[in-house]
């Protein structure tokens, strides 16, 4: 509850329980370039026996990417594809972690969302990561708690709740929380702790 993205490991294991028959991967050749260390893959997954498959692509390439993972590109783009079809096909619309790349891509680079996900404010229109998935990274990046995220976010747009917030807004306290988690991450940890709920004490 409360997490605003999936994990690659959470998806095989849904897969798993509901039974999936199989997934099959192809590397997509003429759409790669081994020289600039782009790859793109599909990925097929069968729910059942009779099943036509339910398809998902994925590309991962330098720019794409954490620097922490670069020389991984092909594996990368392997598992976003296998992401994106495993989401097709059990109804997920959470992005997965695994498609997040980095926050230092390179901002003429396009990345590739799903074409069913539903514009918003916070939506991207010039190839820039959305919004939300920019802060879904600094959560990941810098281990810290989506729900305290969410309601400081809340409370320095001025708003109810994020999802009220502009994306002018959003995006300024996502430079402002970028800037505190580099520059000193204990103290903005402390000022997120600001906003946990008390806990109930019981008599």
């Amino acid at each position: 509850m409360g997490r605003w993205y999936v994990t690659h490991s959470g998806l095989l294991q849904l897969a798993s329980r509901k039974g999936c028959r199989g997934i099959t991967t192809i590397l997509q050749e003429r759409l790669s370039d081994v020289g600039a260390g782009r790859w793109v893959f599909k990925a097929t997954v069968y729910k059942s026996p009779g099943s036509k498959g339910f398809v998902g692509y994925g590309d991962a390439d330098p720019s794409s990417v954490s620097l922490m993972v670069h020389g991984a590109e092909l594996r990368i783009a392997e598992t976003r594809a296998v992401n994106r079809a495993l989401r097709k096909a059990y109804g997920i619309g959470l992005c997965s972690v695994e498609e997040l790349g980095s926050l230092s891509s390179n901002s003429g680079h396009k990345r590739d969302h799903d074409a069913s996900a539903n514009p918003s404010t916070n939506g991207s229109t010039n190839g820039q990561p959305r919004l939300r998935d920019q802060l879904c990274l600094l959560i990941r990046e810098h281990n810290l708690d989506p729900a305290l995220v969410k309601a400081y976010a809340a409370d320095f747009c001025g708003t109810p709740s994020l999802k009220e917030a502009n994306r002018d807004l959003v995006q300024s306290f996502i430079s402002h929380l970028a800037a505190c988690a580099k520059e000193n991450r204990d103290m903005l940890i402390c000022r997120l702790n600001s906003y946990a709920q008390p806990s109930e004490v019981k008599p």
